[in-house]
């Protein structure tokens, strides 16, 4: 997504349990039900101190460890910022532990981005493997890249593979950031892209290598700049729900960011919203946006653990001059539809 993560906004991630619909015995306030508490290494932003991102968060587990992947510190292009990674031992909501940046490869400097953005990690028979994108602020010179490694939470064990897809002014019509790969219909698919030509999709030869052919399911054709981005698609009950992230992000309590939805019987579309409309002529329904001090809700994952699917993403904590944090929510279902409590 177009991510750019300024030295005025903090970022934190904050982790825990569920909140409890009456007061805990700490005395501390119970959260709203289905979103729940965070706690452990919440990170933090001090000028010239402190740098602790929680960015477009991406959640995967091995062996009853949770990691959380997301974008980088943000420095210059002659040092850019490398995936940041955490971990918790404990729940999905932590408590966290911040680990540290995965080494940012030399390749892509060409791209001249400042950090690498917006993490998805896909595993395949015990090896993992990073999806991340490549680029400068409202620029389509991108590239997704990819990682493999079998010990996830540890940043050095993480070998680069070079970019999977690209794009540039001229080359393209879309934009070649916020990947998620997965597997559908018995077979591997990226979804990507972010304003430009909207949300493609394409199908992959292999974990490393993504077709030439690409198709657009969702755009915002009335919306100014397309915003729309930040794709995770995923199936449930034989349908494909395609999530995104609409609006401005990245203004900290200035952001109108929000989470939208859709879905379709097939994985290549059409995508429609409730009242079905296409999404790729604009419809989509709100899931989540703007609530309380959680401002500018998006660039989500959704982790399913058994029959529990959460929805992990970022927002900027209006409480603390626009500290990017990451929350967990437990997602429900409702007539085949997605709904937050």
């Amino acid at each position: 997504m177009f991510k750019k993560i300024t030295i005025s906004i903090c970022v934190v991630l904050i982790a825990g349990c569920a909140g409890e619909s009456e007061e805990e015995n700490t005395g501390e306030p119970a959260a709203e039900a289905g979103m729940l508490t965070m706690e452990g290494d919440t990170g933090d932003y001090v000028p010239g101190e402190t740098d602790d991102p929680a960015h477009d968060p991406a959640m995967t587990e091995k062996d009853g460890t949770y990691y959380v992947f997301s974008t980088g510190i943000e420095r210059d292009p002659a040092d850019p910022g490398g995936i940041f990674v955490r971990e918790s031992s404990g729940t999905v909501a932590g408590p966290w532990e911040s680990i540290g940046e995965i080494p940012t490869p030399e390749w892509v400097e060409e791209y001249q981005p400042n950090h690498l953005w917006a993490p998805q990690v896909h595993e395949d028979e015990g090896t993992y493997y990073l999806y991340y994108a490549a680029s400068s602020f409202g620029s389509n010179n991108s590239a997704i890249g990819a990682a493999v490694s079998e010990t996830p939470g540890d940043p050095e064990s993480w070998e680069d593979q070079g970019p999977v897809i690209t794009s540039g002014y001229g080359e393209t019509d879309y934009n070649a950031i916020d990947p998620h790969v997965f597997e559908a219909e018995g077979d591997l698919w990226m979804v990507f892209g972010s304003h430009f030509s909207g949300i493609q999709l394409t199908r992959m030869e292999d974990p490393l290598t993504a077709s030439e052919e690409t198709s657009m399911i969702a755009s915002r054709p009335e919306d100014e700049h397309n915003a729309i981005e930040a794709p995770t698609i995923i199936e449930r009950d034989g349908y494909y729900y395609l999530f995104t992230s609409w609006d401005q992000c990245c203004s900290g309590t200035d952001s109108t960011y929000k989470i939208a939805y859709g879905r379709a019987e097939s994985v290549e579309g059409p995508y429609e919203d409730e009242d079905g409309t296409l999404l790729s002529e604009g419809g989509g329904n709100i899931l989540l946006e703007s609530e309380g001090a959680q401002i500018g809700p998006g660039g989500q994952d959704i982790y399913r653990e058994e029959e529990q699917d959460y929805l992990v993403h970022h927002y900027y904590d209006g409480d603390a001059d626009g500290v990017i944090r990451m929350q967990v929510r437990e997602l429900s279902w409702e007539d085949g539809w997605p709904v937050l409590e």
